[in-house]
């Protein structure tokens, strides 16, 4: 009896130990997949699963607090969920920016090339060391699915070494036979507005072609992105960059981007956005003939050839239309088909939407998710509303949220029976819509295509590559692209916008004042 107690006891025992044993493990476990996404979601010692006051701004090398008062509290657009709040600057705040800036070009803009690279390579480092912070800050505060995230990331930050090339190659100073001079001297200080979808990434586009040139910059981001800009702040604290050089200024776009605008101490206005406001700040540009840097908007055409694959063709269509949701400037919104392909082509087009992956922003295979706030969303349904009233039909899609999500998921829509003088035909709805329209030949197809007031990309397929490129050739836009939706090579291409979707190219040159000194 003694020993089969005995017997129990040690099995009993080994029981607990093994049991012991196998809890420490899932304990572990547990704690690792915890420490994941500490890692994913941390900024500096702030926790991004909880609610973040971003209560300071980068100005004169420094993080401090604004004078400004008022607040404005950050939507996570996937889940509804409030994850942070964000501290406005005011005008005071935006003259101070400006005012280090101004003294701080005085040193800047006498640096060498070398001491310039070594800024564009250490602003690279500190990004590559937050690329997974920044790309989780994205996904809260935008929603933009992870692939596409990471993406744009790698974009930004390659923006740096970018122009570290450029300026390494670039004729600063030119010598002409008689001694006389030809000076590219920097232009002074800049003012750098971005917008909301794609915050960072318009930054660093904007920043590093103005370090290379040798302008000190001030910046007023998007206010939906605060905690994307704190995080490249903190980049630029550790990139160690000169006092003044980089500037921030979290705010309302009509309180401290016209006040940073029509500032006499800013020689160059680089703006991102709307054609609306891009006219707007031609205008006040133009009182003291500052100079401007504008991408705009666009409603992009696809022209799909008549002889094109449309196994290809179709789902690079709505690739182009949905990218990013649809808030691109460069999206592809208007579709133009052979009029003897339009049953196909809609066939397919309603097949071709069904497998779009949308919602779980953290899969790699999700290519759409929500649109980036209310007011966003309901700007997209009033255009729907408008293209159901003025008569065109509806293919797929339509009014309303994607029912088995949460978030400001706007149904991917596509129109036929659409005539070009309706309001979906002619303006940037700027979230997930496509239009269809017929052509009988090419010459039409090319008509249509430039009836517009944009002309910043545009679209070709087919398999002809000499008729597609005739065709592409005529297209008045800034880009062009046969058979793909985005450049694929390595070469540094301008950013240049037609008609009413831009001005400048965004490179060294335009942040530079040519002298002849003889």
């Amino acid at each position: 009896m003694a020993e089969n107690m005995n017997d129990k006891k040690a099995d009993n025992t080994q029981t607990v130990i093994f049991t012991d044993i196998i809890f420490k493990i899932i304990a572990q476990l547990y704690f690792n997949s915890l420490l994941v996404q500490f890692k994913i979601y941390k900024i500096q010692d702030r926790d991004l699963t909880r609610m973040i006051h971003i209560d300071k701004v980068y100005i004169n090398g420094e993080f401090v607090k604004p004078h400004g008062t008022k607040t404005l509290t950050l939507i996570n657009p996937d889940t509804l969920d409030e994850i942070g709040k964000v501290t406005l600057c005011d005008q005071k705040d935006a003259a101070y920016a400006i005012k280090c800036a101004k003294e701080a070009f005085k040193t800047f803009s006498k640096t060498s090339i070398q001491e310039r690279g070594e800024i564009l390579q250490r602003l690279y480092n500190a990004m590559s060391k937050r690329e997974d912070e920044l790309n989780a800050a994205v996904l809260m505060e935008y929603g933009s699915p992870i692939s596409a995230t990471k993406g744009r990331t790698r974009f930004a930050k390659n923006s740096f070494l970018t122009a570290r090339e450029q300026m390494n190659k670039f004729e600063f100073e030119r010598f002409l036979e008689d001694g006389s001079r030809i000076l590219k001297a920097p232009l002074g200080v800049v003012a750098a507005i971005a917008p909301w979808n794609a915050n960072y990434t318009h930054i660093c586009q904007k920043l590093a072609p103005a370090i290379a040139a040798g302008c000190t910059v001030v910046f007023k981001p998007s206010e939906y992105s605060a905690i994307e800009t704190q995080i490249l702040c903190e980049c630029f604290e550790e990139a160690r960059i000169p006092k003044g050089v980089i500037n921030i200024v979290n705010g309302i776009g009509e309180e401290i981007g016209s006040y940073i605008v029509k500032h006499k101490d800013i020689a160059l206005i680089n703006f991102t956005g709307s054609t609306k406001v891009g006219r707007e700040i031609s205008k006040n540009a133009a009182k003291m003939i500052k100079r401007t840097i504008l991408e705009l908007g666009g409603k992009s055409p696809n022209v799909i050839l008549d002889d094109a694959d449309l196994t290809t063709a179709i789902p690079n269509a709505l690739k182009i239309a949905f990218s990013n949701s649809g808030q691109a400037c460069h999206a592809g919104s208007r579709l133009y088909v052979h009029e003897s392909k339009l049953k196909i082509v809609c066939e397919m087009l309603v097949e071709a939407v069904k497998e779009i992956k949308i919602g779980n922003i953290h899969d790699e295979e999700c290519y759409m998710g929500p649109l980036i706030n209310q007011a966003q969303f309901d700007r997209v349904q009033s255009y729907i509303a408008s293209g159901i009233k003025e008569g065109a039909k509806v293919l797929t899609g339509g009014l309303g949220r994607l029912e088995r999500l949460k978030g400001y998921y706007a149904k991917p829509t596509i129109f036929t029976n659409v005539k070009a003088n309706m309001k979906i035909a002619r303006e940037e709805i700027f979230g997930p819509v496509l239009c269809v329209f017929t052509y009988k030949s090419e010459q039409e197809a090319i008509k249509l295509a430039n009836d517009t007031i944009y002309g910043l990309a545009g679209y070709v397929s087919g398999t002809d590559l000499k008729r597609a490129k005739r065709v592409a050739e005529q297209i008045f836009a800034g880009w062009v692209y046969i058979n793909k939706g985005i450049y694929e090579g390595k070469g540094v291409i301008p950013h240049v916008g037609a008609k009413q979707s831009g001005i400048g190219t965004n490179s060294i040159d335009d942040y530079l004042q040519f002298r002849f000194i003889s």
